[in-house]
């Protein structure tokens, strides 16, 4: 089979972007996993995959998304709360950030380490250097650029203005920065969906990449390529492939259950406990099942009702 720069060849494209075709090619870079790594740690995606083998959450998932809230989406995980980060600055407050996670992994720079990569890169065929605009021109539309610069403000801004529109355009969504990003006037006007440490006027500085779809850390979690991020004004969610529909399925019956909430506190005839956190009246849980029921249509409903677990037994009478 022809390598990576054979193809380039034959098919008149450059070595780089050769390499982000063929599964399995190797970057230079000290973290890094090839396409059969990849889907050996996300061995439980149950969607298609890009061609490094980064899981690929269907548009018609993610679309699921759209009208729900950290509260409905974290609280329907379980294990939600360890993959919510927050702290966060928001570009764009009020806007929703829903993507694939497409990861960067940066460190501070180290002369010698840095210099064996920037050899290697080249002798891989490449003309530019390896930096940070290397992952870029691998996003993806639906891709949310994920980035791990350890909180490091003094490091400069990861991207401005300029950078920002890019992945804005390629993407259609959006960023999340452990760090800094800088020209923020600029990068306001566009009304895209970021999450950021800070803002900066330098430019970056003092970092080598060390991974490009790798698992990297943000914030208290850690964030694998191809994770589902939902962003909202409390903060961001990581999810991993194989349970975002589950998360999805338990956060509808939230939503329903709230949305029934306030229309019966509209009615201005209950008390707060006699509607939530649930109705204890016969008649209301029953209206309640019926509400629900009918939001859901009776083939989820039956999923959702073969999901709750089963009521405790009373207490036994003494004998």
């Amino acid at each position: 089979m022809a390598n990576r720069f054979q193809l380039a060849k034959l098919l008149a494209i450059p070595a780089f972007l050769a390499s982000l075709l063929i599964p399995g090619a190797a970057l230079a870079q000290i973290n890094n996993l090839t396409r059969e790594e990849m889907i050996k740690y996300t061995a439980q995606n149950p969607y298609e995959r890009f061609p490094d083998g980064r899981p690929k959450v269907p548009d018609s998932v993610l679309k699921q998304l759209d009208s729900m809230s950290a509260e409905e989406f974290i609280g329907a995980g379980g294990r939600g709360v360890s993959q919510f980060v927050d702290g966060f600055q928001l570009l764009s407050p009020g806007k929703k950030l829903i993507g694939r996670a497409f990861t960067l992994q940066l460190m501070p720079i180290r002369g010698e380490v840095a210099d064996v990569d920037a050899a290697d890169w080249k002798a891989k065929g490449h003309t530019l250097p390896l930096n940070h605009q290397s992952a870029l021109d691998m996003l993806q539309p639906g891709d949310v650029f994920v980035v791990d610069a350890f909180g490091n403000i003094d490091g400069g801004g990861i991207v401005g203005d300029n950078l920002a529109y890019y992945v804005w355009k390629k993407t259609g969504n959006g960023f999340v920065i452990d760090g800094a990003i800088r020209d923020l006037e600029g990068i306001a006007a566009f009304g895209m969906a970021g999450y950021f440490r800070g803002a900066t006027p330098p430019a970056i500085r003092g970092f080598m990449v060390t991974g490009i779809n790798v698992p990297v850390r943000i914030g208290k979690t850690t964030v694998m390529p191809g994770d589902v991020v939902f962003g909202d004004r409390e903060g961001v969610t990581f999810v991993p492939p194989h349970q975002v529909q589950g998360y999805i399925d338990t956060a509808k019956i939230t939503h329903i259950h709230d949305e029934w909430t306030k229309k019966k506190f509209d009615e201005g005839k209950y008390v707060s406990t006699d509607i939530y956190g649930r109705p204890h009246d016969p008649a209301l849980i029953q209206e309640y099942e019926d509400y629900l029921k009918k939001q859901l249509g009776p083939e989820a409903y039956d999923a959702y009702k073969k999901r709750q677990p089963a009521p405790r037994p009373s207490d036994r009478p003494k004998p």
